[in-house]
């Protein structure tokens, strides 16, 4: 019988583009990541969640319809009865969201400028009334390239190239649309400060520029990808080229027919032939309270209906399924990030571009009830008043909009409210987004934890300690935070456990923060924790019921059935898949007949994401884990081999089939693949790491710790390569280096328990008991 293979379970996260309204790019960072991860399982074969980097067939410039979905009518029907809105939509940033090349579409200097990046030199110029880059190719060489669209508009605009297989591709030299006196109108590159060559997959031409995965589904209405697995060509599809009303409202063709109908008839059907209606914010009624100087609304009315159709845009997501409709329940469809490390501060402040969901769903705003359009006009997207004013719809000036309340002088930048409760994070180079949470500005976090704040993000000669007795003595002791249970969990923090349970148990809590203490759960696991998250499996919110699903692979098998098996009950797509998946494998012969049906149903919607983003290797991977759980290794392996002769530099794939050769009896093949692999990482640790243990297996001591030193070494090293490295040095008979090593890795991740573990164990094995009480303690 052959041994189980552990697979690396991915749970597929993408990243559209530039989701903002008004700029689009295919990545802007080497670490941009795609999006809700679930986190990994923990092995000492296995990386860390790892992080993915941020057209239609035809002749350039054609329109590619979505013939098969004739309900959708096209923003010009509108018009007509709609005027208004139409007229405010015309050159909104969802307008232009995308749009075919001419005089009036195209902002940037095409009249043969050139811009040079690292010796490559671009230029851009017309010919025939067309618009052309001439830029280096996959090939490292300069080709003439016709402009198939243009993407987004403002503060930059983004250029896409067809290529063959119905490929856009999002050129990274963009146009900086902002006025010149802003550093503006100028050729720029995405990434200016590291050379990214063909061979990169950041590279234009490359797989992590994609238009069809990484941008489309938000730049244009009823998208679809249409990927073709056999032939990896795609035949992406669309209703509007560009964002149009029916993205918002659905699709026009019931609306007309009842606008047809006579008057009685269409006074009967108060739906209007639309299957979603926006009409809760405008029946809501909010009264100012004189004593806070805060409105609240006063009518029992759903004035939120639009967040969950603006998030599948404007959220950090995957797309599992496609065909979504603004009716649909968000998570059938999408797969959104919690508040996970690297996406987010500890603290709930953005950190990666994540589009506004995730940050307001932390704030006070809405839970009181406020909506989008409460604050954006739906149509222009404009603000609905001017500075201060907008804030002032809700918050009495005279409390707030006084130097006594904000310390700056009256029109300064200071006295701007989003100076302080919305700071901005600037993202491909130009693009300033606000933190949409609406925070105080906490400096004591910021001192305790390391998230950022406005005040000294401002006043940069000051500390965070003067900041906080500044608030302190004006505004009183600042109220415990949620940011220091997620900074505990994120770090090791001995109290993690119990920080987060107290954190998932409150109730006044947004529930988004709850959600993300319950997928960390897991990693602290005990009797307690267990029963807790057995009675979240059991209860009814959401995004609780995703945070326990995108975990499960890090609890125990035995465990498993008892929190995976309530999520199949659920009604959200995606997170009865991923309760499906994390059971694979397992004999479900014992259970009920409708829960092996469920089972099944969520298993093969688990497989249908996969096959539908079967263009990514992540996606490859995850079938490739289900496959192996099933035991099914020959599927596993060719699944994996798809997956790293797509991605090369894409190590969960690397590594996976690594693993799957090794447990397979073939060590000679996995160190093969290993060492092949390592030309190809962008980040080595992962395979130096995996390499290591492989060597350590076969005995080759020497070889061994030199890699596994590299990898613990390195700048993405993780607590766990330290560990195993210190662990593989004691086992070597060089205790003191040992130490060392642990101790150089516990200024690095304090509070690491594997670490501090390893220190108690190895001065105890020495003698120090001194030395081991002390770390002993600092694991209480």
């Amino acid at each position: 019988m052959r041994r189980p293979i552990l697979l690396l379970l991915l749970t597929l996260l993408v990243s559209a583009c530039d989701k903002e309204a008004g700029s689009g790019e295919a990545e802007g960072s080497r670490s941009a990541s795609s999006a809700p991860a679930a986190p990994t399982a923990p092995d000492a074969a296995s990386p860390s969640s790892m992080s993915m980097p941020k057209p239609a067939r035809g002749e350039t410039g054609q329109q590619p319809q979505a013939g098969a979905h004739p309900d959708y009518v096209g923003a010009a029907q509108c018009a007509s009865c709609h005027q208004q809105a139409f007229e405010d939509w015309q050159k909104s940033h969802h307008d232009l969201a995308m749009k075919t090349p001419n005089a009036e579409t195209v902002v940037g200097n095409f009249d043969n400028t050139t811009f040079d990046y690292f010796g490559t030199e671009s230029t851009f110029y017309q010919r025939d009334d067309k618009y052309f880059v001439r830029t280096d190719g996959p090939d490292g060489k300069l080709h003439d390239y016709p402009i198939a669209y243009t993407f987004g508009v403002y503060p930059l605009q983004q250029y896409l190239i067809e290529f063959p297989g119905g490929r856009l591709q999002a050129l990274s030299v963009s146009w900086d649309s902002r006025p010149k006196e802003e550093g503006g109108q100028r050729w720029f590159h995405l990434y200016p400060d590291e050379e990214i060559k063909p061979d990169d997959p950041l590279h234009w031409t490359g797989i992590n520029q994609n238009w069809n995965f990484q941008c489309a589904d938000c730049h244009s209405t009823n998208l679809h990808k249409n990927y073709d697995p056999a032939s990896q060509t795609f035949s992406t599809q669309w209703s509007e080229i560009n964002v149009g009303c029916e993205s918002c409202h659905g699709p026009g063709r019931k609306h007309l027919a009842w606008a047809g109908k006579p008057e009685p008839q269409r006074t009967a059907d108060t739906s209007r032939g639309f299957d979603i209606g926006f009409d809760g914010r405008r029946q809501g009624r909010w009264a100012m309270d004189a004593v806070t100087g805060i409105a609240h609304l006063q009518n029992d009315v759903p004035t939120q209906q639009e967040i969950p159709m603006c998030a599948q845009c404007h959220s950090r997501r995957g797309t599992q399924h496609p065909g979504v409709r603004p009716a649909d329940d968000y998570l059938d469809f999408f797969h959104p990030a919690l508040l996970s490390e690297g996406l987010y501060h500890a603290d709930g402040q953005i950190n990666d571009e994540v589009y506004v969901w995730g940050s307001f769903l932390q704030s006070k705003m809405h839970s009181a009830g406020v909506t989008c359009s409460n604050c954006h006009n739906p149509h222009s997207l404009e603000l609905r008043a001017q500075g201060n004013d907008v804030c002032a719809q809700c918050h009495l000036p005279t409390k707030f909009d006084t130097a006594e309340h904000h310390f700056h002088p009256a029109g300064s930048a200071g006295a701007q409210c989003v100076s302080c409760h919305m700071p901005d994070k600037v993202y491909m180079q130009v693009d300033a987004r606000r933190d949409h949470s609406f925070r105080v500005p906490r400096p004591d976090l910021s001192e305790k934890i390391g998230s950022p704040n406005a005040c000294t993000g401002c006043h940069t000669d000051q500390n965070n300690l003067w900041a906080a007795e500044v608030l302190e003595k004006k505004f009183g002791q600042p109220d415990p935070h949620y940011g220091e249970a997620l900074y505990a969990a994120r770090t090791g923090a001995a109290d993690a456990e119990s920080r987060l349970l107290k954190l998932v148990m409150d109730d006044q809590q947004p529930e988004i923060v709850r959600a993300t203490a319950v997928s960390m759960l897991p990693r602290y696991l005990s009797q307690t924790s267990a029963q807790v998250l057995q009675v979240i499996a059991q209860g009814d919110d959401a995004l609780q019921h995703l945070g326990l699903a995108q975990s499960l692979d890090q609890v125990p098998q035995q465990v498993r059935p008892a929190l995976a098996i309530p999520l199949l009950y659920e009604d959200e797509r995606v997170t009865a898949s991923l309760a499906a998946s994390a059971m694979a494998g397992a004999p479900l012969g014992q259970y009920p007949q409708e829960v092996r049906n469920r089972y099944e149903v969520a298993l093969a919607d688990y497989v249908a994401t996969a096959e539908f983003n079967s263009d990514r290797p992540e996606s490859l991977v995850n079938l490739a884990s289900l496959r192996g759980r099933e035991g099914n290794l020959v599927e596993a392996e060719r699944l994996l081999k798809e997956a790293v002769a797509l991605a090369p530099y894409f190590t969960p794939g690397v590594i996976n089939l690594a693993d799957l050769y090794r447990a397979s009896g073939r060590e000679a093949d996995s160190e093969a693949l290993l060492r092949s692999a390592l030309d190809n990482a962008f980040d080595k640790a992962p395979i130096q790491h995996t390499l290591g243990l492989a060597l350590v297996r076969q005995k080759r001591m020497s070889e061994a710790l030199a890699m596994l030193q590299a990898s613990a070494h390195s700048e993405s090293a993780t607590a766990r390569y330290v560990y195993v490295y210190a662990i593989a040095l004691n086992s070597q008979g060089k205790p003191a280096q040992a130490i060392a090593e642990l101790e150089r890795g516990l200024a690095r991740f304090p509070e690491d328990r594997q670490i501090l573990s390893a220190l108690v164990s190895i001065h105890r094995e020495q003698g120090n008991e001194a030395a081991a009480q002390r770390y002993q303690q600092q694991m209480q």
